[in-house]
């Protein structure tokens, strides 16, 4: 008699361990064009390991950017098709000082893991690989058929994604996607997020003199560029939180009362949350909880801001150029392209005049929002529950994951959500970690998964 699917888990938890840190070894960035070829390593490495856990059809398929990885095992006729999504591309380390290990020379602390990708998201996808492996060592096959497509783009704004999905629409037909780049609620309880919001990324780029001049020759007699900058940063937010660009809440979905009922009862600590932040307060748009602003309204954020002189000492100029890159967060049912239109037309509206102001449009992605009482969501919170041991929450997160909404338009696919990492790992900064209890029954869940799924009708 074969070992069980936990006794085989347990015998190889060494070369396991040995597997995925050899996957996090490798500095996936995708953002910078440097590490071009690291990314296609990362994605070969990936395409090598689904072979050798038995699944079939591995491939590096061309994307005119980073590859994607596809995989399948079609080998359970009268069961459902999955589609299985993750990322193994990471972000950048910046700042490289902030961190008490090198993030490719992952190292184990207790029950941490530390390196970058560690959560988001090559600890997904190697648990879903070893799920594949476990299963087709101890069983000798799936129960049922499932199609792997790994992105290697997700952290630089899935500039190729959409098109490849189009094109390999047929080869992707499923009935479900399982999108594995999402985490738990507060506290490490289990949750299932079931929205999550789009994107819309732009760059203002202020031009006065053709170079740096004199302040003392030129102060009072040409618009400073950087100041400029600042009156239309700070002009674009109000007091009270609310984006001002005109037309920007024309497409909000309104929370209905019972949505806010429902994320008004999460177990959620504000004054615990602000604490483990470290800031001296919440702030946001008025007349909304920290959870809504945090999930279910939109936002508009500075995420970076540069132009002049920054290095030690004084140097008396007027900077000839400033620059600041803009991101807002979206809800349903904002139209990324639209919002950025109507920001750059806000934007030109107010730049002061004395210099040339434009914006450019850098990436975006649509939000999505999946139904609680879907039979897929449900078959989830089953999996969830049996592995992990607590029935879980249903949340709406803020961060973006642009293809969600694309398996809706492109495929027609419903999503479930399903990750596994803790809400504070520190994931696109300093110090990213993952629990590697989450990752062991994560490997578990997944395969229970497939179980739920299994006596589903398609």
């Amino acid at each position: 008699m074969g070992a069980t699917l936990e006794e085989h888990l347990v015998a190889t938890r060494k070369g396991r361990y040995d597997s995925y840190l050899a996957f996090l070894r490798i500095p996936s960035i995708s953002a910078l064009p440097q590490h071009a070829e690291d990314c296609r390593r990362a994605a070969q490495w990936l395409a090598d390991a689904l072979t050798e856990a038995g699944l079939e059809h591995a491939e590096v398929a061309e994307t005119g950017g980073r590859p994607v990885v596809y995989a399948d095992w079609l080998h359970a006729p009268d069961a459902p098709t999955v589609l299985v999504y993750g990322h193994y591309d990471v972000q950048p380390v910046d700042p490289l000082e902030l961190w008490t290990s090198p993030p490719f020379e992952p190292i184990i602390v207790g029950d941490r893991l530390l390196a970058r990708g560690a959560a988001d998201d090559k600890g997904h996808v190697h648990a879903h690989v070893m799920a594949a492996e476990a299963l087709l060592t101890t069983r000798g096959a799936l129960p049922v058929n499932v199609k792997y497509v790994f992105e290697g783009e997700e952290e630089s704004g899935s500039e190729n994604l959409d098109r490849w999905l189009a094109a390999n629409a047929k080869r992707l037909a499923a009935d479900v996607v399982i999108i594995s780049d999402t985490g738990f609620f507060e506290g490490n309880r289990p949750a299932i997020t079931i929205g999550l919001r789009g994107l819309m990324y732009a760059q203002i780029d202020v031009v006065g003199t053709p170079v740096d001049v004199h302040s003392g020759g030129y102060g009072g007699v040409v618009e400073n560029p950087v100041n400029a900058l600042a009156q239309i940063i700070a002009a674009l937010k109000g007091p009270d939180g609310r984006i001002r660009i005109p037309g920007f809440y024309d497409n909000v979905v309104a929370l209905t009362e019972a949505e806010r009922a429902a994320i008004a009862a999460l177990p959620f600590d504000e004054e615990a949350f602000r604490q483990r932040l470290g800031v001296p307060a919440l702030v946001g748009e008025v007349g909304y909880s920290v959870l809504e602003r945090k999930g279910a309204r939109p936002t508009l954020d500075v995420n970076g801001i540069w132009g002049g002189f920054m290095g030690e000492g004084s140097k008396t100029i007027i900077p000839a150029h400033a620059h600041a890159k803009v991101s807002c967060r979206l809800v349903t049912a904002q139209d990324p392209a639209r919002i950025f239109e109507a920001f750059r037309a806000y934007v030109e509206e107010i730049a002061p005049p004395g210099v040339t102001t434009t914006v450019r449009q850098l990436g975006g992605g649509r939000p999505s929002l999946t139904p609680q009482d879907h039979p897929a969501t449900q078959a989830a919170a089953r999996a969830l529950e049996a592995t992990f041991g607590q029935a879980p929450v249903y949340i709406r997160e803020g961060g973006s994951i642009p293809v969600c909404a694309s398996f809706d338009s492109i495929l027609g696919l419903p999503v479930v959500l399903l990750g596994f990492s803790q809400p504070d790992e520190h994931a696109h900064a300093p110090n990213e970690w993952i629990d590697l209890n989450n990752y062991e029954t994560g490997i578990r869940m997944f395969a229970r998964m497939w179980d739920e799924l299994a006596v589903l009708p398609r």
